[in-house]
């Protein structure tokens, strides 16, 4: 065999079982993961919200402190906008308590209204000499300039939206000095097409500009921070990276990259590690109210000493009122200046979170890797290993995951592997069932009507045991039917549905009856069935478990009938049901055309057990088994034997038997005086003593009646043969054997 063509067969069979369909949703799950729409990147995003739920950050002091103008400062200074010149007093105070530089979470993008200058040209009423007075003095913006050039200040800007249309720009935004390591970084940064900056006289005296510009995730929660972002155009650093840089006296920065995007920020020495499109992931701890210094504390000269010595400060707010709360992956909002704050504490501290460029490659080669595992093993695997090996493999990832976070601050995402991985082995293991299922549904089709449900069971872990086609084996048969159907249809003349739904409940007793003991039921006839034992699986005592589920249906029916009379709360026309039993050679198999056909038993044994049914009625006895049934179950049975008969289209004659009960009733002295009374009976008659046969059978009328057995029909036929033969003998060629005239 060439080694390429059986590298091929190789390599298809492989791909059978469900595999190629699960290759192609491995790809189709990868692609929906490059792709990222909004609910991948959402489950991605819980989990790693999650993890810092379960973990965040524990509060460690740094030297970040927030000069909040909090309700209390509003309260007691005024409302906001303040005039420039308390914010200058502001900045004054903070430089003399030790700030080592201060940035600015607001923006003064409009001139002071409060300005003597503004106040004297705005205000009419205001006298020439103080007008003139006035607007000689220096403007509040101009008090508070000199206040930030005294000091190291970092002016907050902000990225709008769109570009303002109609609107001439005073002046370009002013370069930053800043180096690239590696290739251009434009493509990855997050991009802003215009700036909103602070009056040019601030601009111009402070020693920075950070853009405090944040973009929430497509949910509305602020995980993430960018580090440096273009703004029409320009490279500039958010505020927390260029308050540092300020404030550690460093004159540029530097953009690190690589061809996932960008890798780093360097600013004052410290690399610091971003997402490709240049922002970080903050490690949030709780709302800390050590981090917080009141702005009417700072000015009014009550705050405690050395509190600000060596502190980078913040400017910004927590009023309720000025509404600068953002949600956080914590599970509540954070002031908008916290959020820097935290941001500038994690670059301090080196707590901040990893996501690396390359964490995608492994998220991908994580789903490709669990996707062709789920894909070569689950055909061939038991559910339970799948299932066990499977959560095994996940927690394992899972657990990894959650270490990486804990242990390293990286974020690798757990939920679209895991979630994909589930998926497959619900793909896998449904091709794996509905194969089996077919298989199972290829038995059932030829079973599952006939048999119980245990042996539907066996053959379908055993379809070895399975013999298809025709096959000779002994099988005792059994027939039912009802007696005088035609009168019980009548009663129902006026509701034919509750015929039918009286039909089909009758035929499920006697069919749970018959599979409860191991029987196939061959076939429903109207209201007779036909069953078979030891066929299509081997069934060891067929005999006595037909004779079991005869009996079993006798008394099934008559709590039927007693349920019926209680329901109806009238009188109801009983179902009486006769049985025939028979054993011997058949075949048995599936017969009948190539598009139709039956499990089903064939044969003169057959053919003598439904003869025999329709005796039932003639002898008066429910049950009527056969010769060989008889012989094969007299030792666990109580068996009457009641003739010798000649059905139609039978030329042999047989010996027929009464079923009467179960071993209890065979070892009883009432049956046995019924057993020997039988036995005279029928001695007698043979022998032609038609006097001494009446003198039984009113012995055996007796012991039936101790024995609480209903013989009356039977003694009348005999009673009734005897008489008929006393009148007419019957010869000394007779040999005893009845001619059935019925079927």
């Amino acid at each position: 065999m060439h080694p390429l063509g059986s590298s091929v067969r190789g390599v298809m069979a492989w791909l059978r079982r469900g595999r190629a369909a699960g290759l192609v949703v491995i790809a189709l799950l990868v692609t929906l993961r490059i792709l990222d729409p909004t609910v991948v990147s959402s489950l991605r995003f819980s989990a790693f919200d999650l993890f810092q739920q379960m973990s965040p950050r524990e509060y460690a002091p740094a030297p970040v402190a927030i000069i909040d103008i909090d309700d209390p400062s509003i309260e007691e200074l005024g409302q906001w906008p303040w005039p420039r010149t308390l914010v200058a007093e502001m900045v004054t105070r903070a430089a003399e308590a030790g700030a080592v530089a201060i940035g600015f979470d607001v923006i003064f993008a409009e001139p002071d209204r409060l300005s003597p200058d503004l106040l004297a040209a705005d205000n009419a009423a205001i006298p020439d000499d103080i007008r003139s007075v006035l607007s000689t003095l220096p403007s509040n913006d101009a008090t508070l300039a000199a206040a930030m050039a005294r000091t190291r200040v970092v002016v907050g800007q902000t990225s709008v939206r769109s570009a303002r249309t109609g609107i001439e720009r005073p002046r370009p935004p002013a370069p930053v000095p800043h180096a690239i390591i590696g290739e251009d970084p434009a493509p990855f940064l997050m991009s802003f097409p215009d700036l909103l900056e602070n009056l040019e006289e601030l601009e111009a005296a402070a020693l920075g500009r950070g853009v405090f510009t944040t973009r929430p995730d497509p949910d509305g929660t602020y995980r993430r921070v960018p580090l440096v972002m273009s703004v029409d155009g320009a490279i500039r650093l958010g505020l927390a990276p260029e308050l540092l840089r300020v404030a550690t006296g460093q004159d540029a920065f530097a953009i690190r990259t690589n061809e996932a995007g960008i890798d780093a920020v360097i600013v004052a020495g410290q690399a610091i590690e971003t997402g490709p499109d240049g922002t970080v992931w903050p490690h949030f701890t709780p709302h800390v109210p050590a981090r917080y210094i009141s702005a009417a504390d700072l000015i009014n000269g009550r705050m405690d000493a050395g509190r600000l010595q060596g502190q980078i400060a913040l400017v910004g707010t927590s009023a309720i009122g000025l509404e600068d709360f953002r949600p956080i992956p914590l599970g509540f909002s954070l002031a908008g200046v916290e959020i820097h704050a935290q941001v500038l504490e994690g670059i301090l501290l080196d707590t901040m979170l990893n996501r690396p460029n390359y964490a995608i490659a492994i998220e991908l080669v994580v789903l490709a890797c669990l996707g062709v595992l789920v894909v070569t093993l689950v055909p061939i695997l038991a559910g339970r290993w799948v299932i066990i090996g499977g959560l095994m493999v996940l927690s394992a990832y899972g657990a990894f995951t959650w270490w990486l976070f804990e242990a390293r601050a990286t974020l690798l995402d757990p939920t679209w592997p895991i979630l994909c991985t589930l998926a497959m082995l619900m793909l896998m293991s449904t091709a794996n069932y509905l194969r089996e299922e077919q298989e199972r549904a290829r038995i059932r089709s030829a079973f599952g009507q006939y048999v119980s449900p245990d042996l539907v069971a066996q053959l379908q872990d055993e379809p070895e045991m399975l013999t298809l086609g025709g096959e000779r084996r002994e099988l005792t048969i059994l027939f039912s039917d009802v007696r005088g159907f035609t009168t019980l249809a009548e009663s129902f003349k006026d509701d034919p549905a509750g015929l039918t739904q009286l039909i089909n409940r009758f035929l499920s007793v006697l069919s749970d009856a018959i599979l409860d003991e191991g029987g196939t039921i061959d076939k429903f006839m109207g209201d007779a069935v036909m069953a078979f034992w030891n066929a299509p699986l081997d069934h060891e005592g067929h005999a006595k478990a037909a004779c079991h589920a005869a009996l079993r249906m006798q008394a099934d029916i008559a709590t039927l009938n007693k349920i019926r009379a209680e329901e109806d709360g009238r009188g109801v026309e009983p179902i009486d049901v006769g049985i025939g039993l028979n054993t011997g050679e058949c075949t048995v198999g599936n017969m009948g055309s190539d598009t139709r056909f039956d499990y089903t038993a064939l044969g003169d044994a057959v053919n003598l057990a439904s003869r025999l049914e329709g005796q039932s009625k003639a002898f008066g006895f429910p049950i009527i088994v056969g010769p060989s049934t008889a012989e094969a179950v007299e030792d666990a049975f109580a068996l009457l034997r009641i003739d010798r008969i000649r059905v139609k289209g039978k030329l042999e004659p047989v010996e027929v038997s009464a079923l009467i009960g179960g071993e209890d009733m065979r070892v009883s002295p009432e049956f046995e005086a019924l057993r020997q009374a039988n036995d005279a009976l029928r001695s007698t008659y043979l022998a032609q003593d038609w006097s001494a046969a009446k003198d039984a059978l009113q012995q055996l009328e007796a012991a039936a009646a101790s024995a609480g057995i209903d013989a009356t029909e039977y003694i009348a036929l005999y009673r009734g043969r005897v008489e008929s033969f006393m009148a007419h003998p019957p010869g000394a060629d007779w040999d005893g054997v009845t001619v059935a005239e019925t079927k």
